[in-house]
C-alpha cells in the first residue's frame, strides 16, 4: 500500500541560457527543460527519469486539466520572466496515455482534433524511419521474444531527434548491447510496474528503481 504518500507534481524549468546537466554532464541548450536538485542543481529530464512525459503548452484549460487528472505523474512547466521578475506557468509535463485519453474526451471540439493530427504529424516529422528500424531491430536480437509493437515503442521513444534519450547517443547509433539494454529497462520500469506512481508519492528514483527492480528484471527475462 502506498497511502502514505501524497501525490506530488514536479516542477520543471526551461532554462533561458546554455547548461549542462549535473549529473551526466550533457550539454543543455538554452529552452531545454530541466529539473532542480539540492546537491546536483541542473538535471536533464532523462537524468530526472521524466524524459518519458509529454509535453502540453498551456491555451487549453479543459484539455490540461483533463491530461492531468488521467495521468499518474506529471510537472509544471515553467519559465522565469524578465518583464515580471517572476517564473510563469508554460504548460505541463503527462503520460501520452494520459494526453490521449484527455483529447478522446474533447473531441467534439475540431481544434482539439487539428491540434492531434498536427502533434502526430510532427512526431513522424521528428522520427529518423530507417534508424528507428534499425533500432527496433536491436531490440529483438537481444530481446528475441518482446512484442513487435512494444520493440517499436522503445525503438520510437528512445531515437526521438534532439531527445537526448539513450537512442540518440553515440553508443546506441553503434546498436551497442548496454545501450539497447538501457532502452527497454526504461521502457518496462515506466510501463511494467508501478514506478511512476512511487515518484507520484514523494519517493526518490534511486529509491523507487530499487523497489521496482525485482519486477523489471523478471520482464527483461521473459523477453530474452
Amino acid at each position: 500500500m502506498l497511502t502514505s504518500r501524497e501525490l506530488q507534481y514536479f516542477l520543471v524549468y526551461i532554462i533561458r541560457s546554455d547548461s549542462e546537466c549535473g549529473e551526466c554532464g550533457k550539454e543543455l541548450w538554452k529552452g531545454s527543460f530541466v529539473t532542480l536538485e539540492k546537491e546536483k542543481g541542473a538535471l536533464c529530464l532523462a537524468c530526472a527519469d521524466l524524459d518519458h512525459l509529454v509535453y502540453l503548452p498551456r491555451g487549453d484549460a479543459a484539455l490540461t486539466r483533463r491530461a492531468t487528472k488521467h495521468s499518474r505523474l506529471h510537472a509544471k512547466v515553467l519559465q522565469w520572466s524578465r518583464t515580471r521578475k517572476q517564473y510563469e506557468r508554460q504548460g505541463i509535463l503527462v503520460e501520452s496515455e494520459a494526453l490521449e485519453k484527455a483529447e478522446e474526451e474533447c473531441l467534439a471540439d475540431e481544434e482539439v482534433r487539428q491540434r492531434r493530427r498536427e502533434r502526430e504529424t510532427e512526431r513522424r516529422a521528428e522520427l529518423d524511419a530507417e534508424y528507428v528500424k534499425a533500432f527496433g531491430e536491436h531490440v529483438f536480437r537481444v530481446f528475441p521474444k518482446c512484442p513487435p509493437e512494444i520493440a517499436e515503442k522503445i525503438a520510437e521513444h528512445a531515437c526521438w531527434k534532439y531527445s537526448g534519450r539513450v537512442g540518440r547517443s553515440a553508443a546506441a547509433k553503434q546498436f551497442d548491447n548496454e545501450a539497447i539494454m538501457l532502452a527497454v529497462q526504461a521502457h518496462v520500469r515506466h510501463h511494467f510496474t508501478n514506478y511512476d506512481e512511487l515518484l507520484a508519492r514523494s519517493y526518490d528514483r534511486h529509491e523507487a528503481r530499487a523497489l521496482v527492480r525485482g519486477k523489471v528484471e523478471q520482464q527483461l527475462e521473459a523477453w530474452q
